[in-house]
């Protein structure tokens, strides 16, 4: 490894092995021959003079390409198509004449990144897949563990840990029912020409219109597409490319909220990110157990949901049939968003595997506040034993405010049921008013909705996408 040079953290530290196949040099030429050979195919079945000999001499170099020599031409003539066209022609000699024929640099450069971004959104759809099964997994396991609930950051009714859970788990499938959409409306560019008029075919083909429509959907067909885009300029519409990293960045926001909601937790000793033997969490301060995982989450999703204004400015500033200034930001944006994407899940997979949960904490937080969120039980508690309802409200509004003084002027335990129990207008004893203290009474429907979200939405998801499951993630730094 160079040391002079500048090197992406995405690829170093962040995305995975896979992903960073997707969006190589070896991926991307590979695929300009496929899509040669399909193009060849494609124009010998429909009459041009090719011959099964030369097919045969593109299939077998297929991907054993001469990087250099496609490097010392592209030095010569300053453009990567025609290099490659070059080097190809050279492994080639009997093929040579009929490579590329009829199409542009878009036909293997567009239709690549097509097929690159549906390789990489297929691997993001796995990745998902298993952070759904294992949040799924923790909300069923901690659905009935009572929790207090935050609206604004503030106690509020309780929930359970488990429902809480379904939350995140909820807006991941939001996000893999968009992916799927995504995914599955993916065309191919096919092999339209310089401005999207197939000009060039209507000369190699005699005009002949009908079999020019066959030349696209054989293409896709050989590539693995249902179809291609039925309409474009030289090149596909850069609209995909939005929708794609609208994609990505959906997916961002969800893992963003999660991770953010780990942290908050993790503050109050409730939850805890997995923590290594011997991870350091500061230089200076040894004891502490910093939510490291969780916060780069929250850095990468913020770099993704940014991203997908790149593509979004793109489409939208490209003149007529093409223009260029596509290109180094595509080069960028695209492959960018997708690798931190790929960071992201394979952080949230780490981090949902080994969540540490606090079930005593968690109890005493609760505890402190319920007896406040008991007053109504109470209240009505004491009316059945003969009281009046609207002076017992305003004793009770009367005492929670007395008991919230000593809990934040004076650091005191909250005594509210004390206050409670010394009034006689309750006419209910201490004891009494603490067996109104049962969490699981003020959780609602929680566990009941965990169990039916589970079972109605998640677990068909999870049964259809079985042969997806069992991804673990190993996190570089």
């Amino acid at each position: 490894m160079s040391h002079d040079r500048y090197v992406s953290p995405l690829s170093e530290r962040y995305a995975s092995r896979e992903m960073q196949y997707i969006f190589s040099p070896d991926m991307k030429f590979r695929t300009w021959r496929r899509l040669w050979i399909a193009l060849a195919e494609t124009e010998k079945e429909l009459g041009l003079p090719i011959t099964d000999e030369q097919i045969e001499e593109l299939r077998s170099h297929a991907d054993d390409i001469n990087y250099d020599v496609a490097k010392e031409r592209e030095k010569l003539v300053r453009h990567d198509v025609m290099s490659h066209v070059y080097a190809y022609g050279q492994q080639c000699p009997k093929a040579k004449g009929i490579i590329h024929l009829g199409a542009t640099s878009c036909y293997v450069g567009d239709n690549t990144d097509i097929i690159i971004m549906s390789e990489a959104l297929k691997l993001v759809r796995t990745k998902i897949v298993n952070v759904i099964a294992e949040l799924a997994d923790f909300a069923e396991q901690y659905k009935d563990l009572p929790t207090l609930a935050f609206t604004h950051f503030q106690p509020a009714q309780p929930t359970t840990v488990g429902k809480r859970a379904t939350l995140w788990l909820q807006e991941f499938m939001m996000d893999l029912e968009d992916l799927e959409y995504v995914l599955g409306s993916l065309k191919l560019l096919g092999s339209k020409g310089t401005t999207g008029t197939q000009a060039s075919f209507l000369e190699l083909f005699d005009g002949d219109q009908e079999t020019i429509d066959k030349i696209d959907p054989m293409i896709a067909k050989k590539m693995g597409f249902e179809a291609c885009y039925p309409v474009s300029g030289q090149t596909y519409s850069r609209k995909v490319d939005t929708r794609v990293l609208n994609v990505l960045a959906g997916i961002a926001a969800s893992a963003h909220k999660m991770s953010n909601d780990i942290r908050l937790l993790q503050h109050l000793k409730e939850v805890e990110e997995p923590f290594e033997k011997n991870q350091i969490g500061s230089s200076a301060m040894a004891y502490k157990r910093n939510p490291m995982r969780s916060e780069r989450i929250a850095s990468l999703s913020r770099y993704v949901m940014v991203d997908a204004l790149n593509p979004a400015v793109t489409s939208a500033t490209q003149w007529f049939e093409r223009t260029l200034d596509d290109s180094a930001n595509k080069r960028l944006s695209v492959p960018e968003g997708f690798l931190a994407i790929d960071g992201i899940l394979d952080l949230c997979l780490n981090v949902v595997d080994g969540l540490v949960v606090y079930p005593k904490v968690i109890e005493k937080h609760l505890m402190a506040e319920l007896p406040f969120m008991a007053t109504e039980n109470i209240m009505m508690d004491a009316v059945k034993a003969g009281g009046d309802r609207q002076e017992l409200h305003e004793r009770i509004r009367e005492l929670s405010m007395e008991a919230g003084k000593n809990v934040k002027e004076k650091g005191l335990e909250n005594n509210l049921l004390e206050l409670i129990a010394a009034d006689p207008a309750f006419g209910l004893s201490l004891d009494e008013l603490k067996k109104t203290m049962d969490p699981a009474k003020y959780t609602g429907r929680a566990s009941v909705q965990v169990d039916k979200y589970l079972a109605d939405v998640v677990r068909p998801m999870l049964e259809k996408n079985r042969d997806l499951l069992g991804v673990k993630a190993e996190i570089n730094v």
